[in-house]
Order: structure tokens, then C-alpha cells, then sequence
């Protein structure tokens, strides 16, 4: 299944709200997602992403899943990498959010750390994934701009000395 889906997918069901144990749920949903994307981007993507993409692969320790598995793990293809990264980003976004809020609403200290450690991955995670996204943006915005002629190739354009 692609990225995009499985994003959205992961906002649906993040969306639907439910116990706080359902949103920690989520949250490492989501990690595992960004974790696949990452890995995925490493082995097939744009050369420039790929350390950054590592990176991302390796980010958060998430419990034991259950007999169904990461949804991540439906992950076959990454057909549009920005499209994927923003989507993703997105996600994370949301999942930072959902989880703070149930931190400040519980009282089991238990929970309260669950939370902590899923905001630290998401935001972990959102840094590389803005950072992937920049560097697609720089890559895009080198090829777009004319060629020099005084150089030969392109690169921003000289006036007269």
C-alpha cells in the first residue's frame, strides 16, 4: 500500500479518538510509519534523502505489538516522496498534539511517560522529516533555475563587472 494511504489511514483512525491508550496506540502507529517510510526512502529514494531518511528509520523504541502487527508493515511503495513526507509530517503534527493533551489530562504517571516518550519520537521525527522535505525543496529549486551562460551551467545569473 502506498505512504500516502497508510498516512491517512493512521489520521482516520487518530481522528477517531477514543481512550487515551487508543491515542498512545496511535502515536506509535504513526512512529512505525515514519520509521518504514524512512527505511524505504534509505534503500529507494532520492540520493539526497537518504541519510536523513536512515535517520528516520532508526528513531523510537515502540512496545511490543499485538497479533496484528504495525499497520506500517502494509507499506509497499513511496510513489510520491513529498507528497509521502508532507503527509507524514502532518501526522506527526497531530500525534504531538493528541499526545500532550492526554499527558495533561491523566494522572496515572504511568501513561504521563508513555506520552512523554511518544512526543519525544514524533518530534524527533517531524525535525527529519522538515529536513527531508528542505532538502527536496533545494534539489527542486537548483534544477529550476536556468542555466548560466556565462558558467554553462545553471546557477544564479551574473550581471556585468
Amino acid at each position: 500500500m502506498d505512504a500516502e494511504r497508510l498516512v491517512t489511514l493512521g489520521r482516520r483512525a487518530l481522528a477517531e479518538g477514543g481512550t487515551a491508550q487508543h491515542i498512545v496506540a496511535e502515536a506509535w502507529q504513526a512512529q512505525a510509519l515514519a520509521q518504514a517510510i524512512g527505511s524505504h526512502l534509505a534503500l529507494c529514494g532520492p540520493l539526497e534523502l537518504r541519510g536523513d531518511a536512515r535517520g528516520l528509520s532508526e528513531i523510537g523504541e515502540y512496545p511490543m505489538w499485538g497479533a496484528g502487527g504495525p499497520r506500517a508493515a502494509q507499506l509497499t511503495e513511496v510513489a510520491d516522496p513529498r507528497g509521502a513526507l508532507t503527509a507524514l509530517g502532518a501526522l506527526l503534527g497531530e500525534v504531538g498534539i493528541a499526545l500532550v493533551g492526554v499527558a495533561c489530562a491523566t494522572d496515572e504517571e504511568g501513561l504521563y511517560w508513555q506520552c512523554i516518550e511518544a512526543i519525544d519520537a514524533a518530534d524527533e521525527s517531524s525535525d527529519r522529516v522538515r529536513g527531508m522535505l528542505r532538502r527536496l525543496a533545494v534539489r527542486d529549486g537548483e534544477r529550476a533555475r536556468p542555466p548560466d551562460p556565462a558558467r554553462g551551467r545553471a546557477g544564479p545569473a551574473r550581471g556585468p563587472t
